[in-house]
């Protein structure tokens, strides 16, 4: 061998594939596409319903319930585009300078589905049980999801905001919330 030449050598160790590490690769340069995406859903969620909702007897001239979820749907949408349209020209979104994560770390899944499950279980319980009582285990599960372990002063906390949003939904705002059992209460 000649000094000009430089050996070659190779790599005999296994990878999951190329075209894996590729595509994980293009996902996390591109994760801006997942908010699109939910972007998008939305849009066509609300569009669905303000389409089909039936006015007849609310409508009362130009402008009637069906404007207002029509101009939020269609400004979604178009908000959904043009951000993937961005995103896939390179586009990426700039941190805050006040953040302080490493985004070289994994995501905190627990937390994720704790969450989850609290919202979950409020969306089932709110009919039965009624709001206050769904509130405040929302409010509560929350808040331990997010790591707070008072467990005295946090279900307190919580059945303090559960009535005062059922009051101000209730009987301020005139919105009727299920008061479930303690119906004849509040």
């Amino acid at each position: 061998m000649s000094s000009h030449e430089t050996p070659t050598t190779q790599s005999t160790e296994t990878s999951p594939g190329p075209a894996r590490e590729g595509f994980r690769s293009w996902l996390r340069d591109h994760s801006e596409l997942g908010v699109s995406v939910l972007l998008f859903a939305i849009g066509v969620l609300v569009l669905g319903d303000a389409l089909t909702m039936d006015v007849e007897i609310a409508q009362r001239g130009p402008v009637g319930p069906k404007t207002v979820p029509i101009v939020v749907g269609v400004g979604l949408l178009l908000i959904a585009v043009l951000l993937a349209v961005d995103v896939m020209r390179g586009g990426r979104g700039e941190a805050e300078g006040g953040e302080d994560i490493d985004l070289s770390e994994p995501s905190d899944w627990q937390t994720v589905l704790l969450l989850a499950g609290v919202f979950l279980a409020f969306a089932v319980l709110i009919s039965p049980i009624g709001f206050p009582i769904a509130g405040a285990l929302l409010f509560w599960g929350a808040a331990f999801a997010l790591g707070s372990r008072h467990f005295h002063r946090d279900p307190l906390i919580a059945a303090v905001l559960s009535l005062i949003t059922y009051y101000v939904f209730n009987d301020l705002l005139g919105v009727p919330l299920p008061g479930g059992p303690l119906m004849g209460v509040l």
